[in-house]
């Protein structure tokens, strides 16, 4: 089992400042994970304007400590969705995820964690809802656009489960990855995010060999909302069930502990936890 950890676990210093990337792959390796997703964020050391030279020096960082980095994430898309309604803004997506995709190539990650668009959010309350199938047509017309530089890259774009009222159900997500029948279009499947209206081990049996990469997190459903999240092994996740499903799909990438927001000792309860879960 490749146990992962997502940058945003680790809590900011003390000054208020975001954690030193190249501190948190170091750390994140002596904690004993096998790999760290980085996360491009609209501003600092890693954002769409990161230099093929200040990417590289994180790459040789990870090399140096021996933590792999298979998977990149971003927030970016919340605030510029592919499928907004203003074309400007949809434009802008493609150029972001474009970038991303090319920072993924110098950083050696193979796996992109992708967000469709979204009908609307929860947490975007001056998002105005948008009809369902438009959202699907402009999601697939952004992953077209995508699609030529990610196989060109040979960088895998993997739909993220999210809370964007997009792709509610397993079948409803197989069906959209294989409309593209690319290699280059897969699951990034967030096992806590399926507890509000599903069950993980349903959508891992159903997506299959389409899953290119896992978050970890766990959820109580009798809460309901974002503050349903709890840590790994605190919440109702049937993780016995949940790896029964992955050994079944021959699943072997990572599973990484995906913590929002990051809080001190986070990243040290998580391990802890994918140890537990990994003999399960």
């Amino acid at each position: 089992m490749k146990k992962g950890i997502n940058y945003w676990a680790f809590p900011p210093e003390r000054d208020g400042t975001a954690m030193d990337p190249l501190k948190s792959v170091r750390y994140a390796r002596e904690l004993g994970y096998d790999c760290f997703e980085l996360t491009v964020e609209p501003k600092g050391f890693i954002s769409p304007t990161m230099s093929k030279q200040d990417a590289l020096t994180v790459r040789r960082q990870a090399e140096t400590v021996g933590i792999e980095l298979l998977t990149l994430a971003s927030g970016l898309a919340w605030g510029t969705s592919p499928t907004d309604p203003d074309p400007r803004i949809r434009a802008k997506s493609i150029e972001n995820y474009s970038k991303i995709l090319e920072i993924c190539s110098w950083l050696g990650v193979d796996t992109l964690l992708y967000l469709p668009g979204m009908v609307s959010a929860v947490f975007a309350p001056s998002f105005p809802a948008q009809p369902y199938e438009k959202v699907d047509l402009l999601a697939k017309e952004a992953i077209r656009s995508l699609l030529p530089i990610a196989e060109k890259l040979k960088i895998r774009i993997a739909v993220e489960n999210v809370w964007n009222r997009f792709l509610l159900s397993p079948i409803e997500m197989r069906a959209f990855i294989d409309h593209f029948e690319s290699a280059y279009v897969a699951s990034y499947f967030d096992v806590g995010n399926v507890m509000a209206y599903g069950h993980p081990e349903d959508w891992i049996n159903v997506l299959g060999k389409r899953i290119a990469a896992v978050h970890m997190k766990d959820f109580r459903v009798s809460v309901g909302t974002l503050n349903g999240f709890v840590d790994l092994l605190s919440g109702d996740v049937d993780f016995a069930k949940v790896m029964s499903a992955f050994h079944s799909v021959d699943y072997h990438g990572p599973f990484t502990a995906e913590i929002v927001p990051g809080a001190p000792g986070a990243a040290e309860k998580a391990i802890a936890a994918l140890k537990v879960i990994e003999t399960m």
